[in-house]
């Protein structure tokens, strides 16, 4: 029996009348002897749905959304707030595993909060789409360093060298009708220390996020945090440049050490307080170098020296944005109001910045150093 018929044997002889809503008593007899192969992850989830239901009946659409890999928030309800614990064991007694597969349990276990849904990424995973976007973004940071590495024969603290700065890659207020410059700024950085603590965090916390969340939530919430760090210098602090992938580095980070933290008690990756402590550290660490590099530079210099502020508004992105993000596992954004919220905000932001930046600078009287 294949998954249509069995959808129709479900609504002919258990739904006839097509209320949506299947008895639980005729529908437990229905999994336990169906004859359709399931995963055993889904067969758990199953008789976990129909024994956790109070009100002795199961929604016809839910059991159509986990057959088809899709789940509801009142699908993981249901799991959650479920009396039967699911069958089987944990993900860590898993023996007779090929590599790719410890390293997806390894991924599982860094990023999701519980064990059902551990096992669920586990039991659905593929490799199709590999998780490209960090790995391409950050190949392509390493090769446009390299580029003026060899060109400006400078390996740490390009941005004195007056020709890094005239790249058509880097945001400087004066060229800021360039709109390309407040995304392209990413691929540049100040010299090789940063370039090396930005791809370090990208690979460990980006590619499991990716391949967990998939690329479209991730891009979105790394290029939103890129997006946010450039327009926040450009309103808090006007005569400064920007370089460096720091804004979508930080929201990645901000939004999984939140995640973290929110849902302390089911993580169950090792050494997660030494390794929260070390995170903190060594992300407060890059912004005071950023913020002494901006306010007391050790080289003379033509210009101000590229803005901190896209560290924190990456965070900010992270927190709010990438948290929501995290949270909603296999469930439809769109469906949140909470997400709605959160794109209004943004995109007030962004309207807000667009006026400031046609406007203010002029209204202000900004004195903006002469664009190399």
């Amino acid at each position: 029996m294949d998954r249509s018929s069995l959808f129709q044997l479900i609504q002919e002889q258990l739904d006839p009348e097509n209320t949506g809503f299947i008895p639980v008593e005729n529908f437990t007899s229905l999994v336990e002897h169906h004859e359709v192969q399931l995963d055993p992850s889904k067969l758990d989830m199953l008789l976990a749905l129909v024994q956790s239901n109070e009100e002795g009946q199961v929604c016809y659409q839910e059991l159509i959304e986990l057959m088809s890999s899709k789940r509801s928030s009142s699908f993981r309800r249901a799991i959650a707030n479920g009396r039967r614990t699911l069958q089987r064991e944990i993900l860590l007694d898993e023996t007779g595993l090929g590599l790719y597969k410890r390293f997806v349990r390894y991924v599982a276990y860094e990023i999701l909060p519980c064990e059902t849904d551990r096992r669920w990424y586990f039991h659905q995973n593929r490799l199709c789409p590999p998780p490209v976007f960090i790995a391409v973004v950050t190949i392509v940071q390493i090769i446009v360093f390299m580029c003026y590495g060899i060109m400006l024969n400078k390996w740490v603290l390009q941005t004195y060298q007056p020709d890094f700065m005239k790249s058509p890659l880097v945001y400087h207020p004066g060229h800021r009708a360039q709109v390309w410059r407040f995304f392209s700024y990413m691929f540049m950085h100040v010299g090789l220390e940063q370039l090396g603590f930005n791809a370090l965090l990208q690979l460990m916390i980006g590619v499991p996020l990716e391949m967990v969340h998939g690329i479209l939530r991730i891009s979105l919430l790394y290029m939103a945090g890129v997006l946010a760090g450039s327009l926040t210098v450009s309103i808090t602090d006007m005569r400064a440049p920007v370089v460096g992938g720091s804004g979508g580095v930080y929201a990645l980070c901000s939004a999984h050490l939140a995640n973290v933290v929110m849902n302390w008690a089911g993580m169950r990756c090792p050494y997660k307080l030494l390794r929260m402590i070390l995170a903190l550290v060594c992300m407060s660490s890059e912004v005071g170098r950023a913020v002494w590099l901006r306010f007391s530079p050790p080289l003379p210099s033509s210009g101000p020296q590229p803005s901190f502020m896209a560290h924190l508004s990456g965070a900010v992105v992270g927190i709010s944005m990438g948290l929501l993000i995290l949270r909603s596992y296999e469930e439809s954004l769109q469906k949140q109001c909470s997400w709605w919220v959160i794109i209004f905000s943004f995109i007030t932001f962004l309207l807000f910045a667009i006026f400031w930046n046609i406007f203010a600078y002029d209204l202000l009287g900004v004195q903006i150093p002469p664009p190399p």
